[in-house]
């Protein structure tokens, strides 16, 4: 909404705008590319004209998107689900993620992967079995075994922390 407001703004006829892409329907001015990205920073947004970036953004929004915002299970392993979405080799893919964001596609995916188990345990709705169900992991083991290689600490005893914080400000 913010950039269809900031486009409008400017005079500047679009088709459509969507998470990370505006489609132009005409060549703009220096100026008018500068004002956009004055109006889009005031509002905690970037202008990205540069192609290595917008495409390291498409694939951490589909990264994203599988994590936070997909139910079902992906039927392939993350390779083939970003080469298939994006239509682009992955090898070229990852290389390129790794340019750009200094992390490989895989950590950036597990990262996202254990900040949702953050959440999952914080919500306390589900246990860790269902968890590790729900976030794809083969075992409680194995999701544990990464959470503790990412967080320094155990999903149960980050639990518990949780826990200990509540009660505490229950205090107050």
């Amino acid at each position: 909404m913010v950039v269809k407001a900031e486009l409008e703004k400017l005079g500047i006829r679009y088709v459509d705008v969507k998470i990370g892409e505006a489609d132009i329907i005409e060549n703009i001015t220096p100026e008018q590319v500068k004002q956009l990205d004055v109006a889009l920073r005031k509002s905690g947004l970037q202008l990205m004209d540069d192609k290595k970036s917008i495409f390291v953004e498409k694939i951490k929004s589909a990264i994203i998107e599988l994590v936070h915002y997909t139910e079902e299970q992906i039927k392939v392993n993350l390779s083939d689900y970003l080469s298939e979405k994006l239509n682009y080799d992955y090898t070229y893919l990852a290389n390129l993620f790794s340019e750009v964001k200094g992390i490989t596609v895989e950590k950036f995916y597990l990262t996202h992967k254990i900040e949702k188990v953050k959440e999952l345990l914080v919500y306390d709705e589900l246990n860790l079995t269902e968890i590790a169900f729900k976030m794809h992991y083969s075992s409680v083991a194995h999701l544990s075994n990464q959470f503790k290689k990412f967080t320094g600490l155990t999903p149960s005893y980050f639990k518990k922390l949780k826990n200990k914080r509540r009660g505490t400000l229950e205090n107050v």
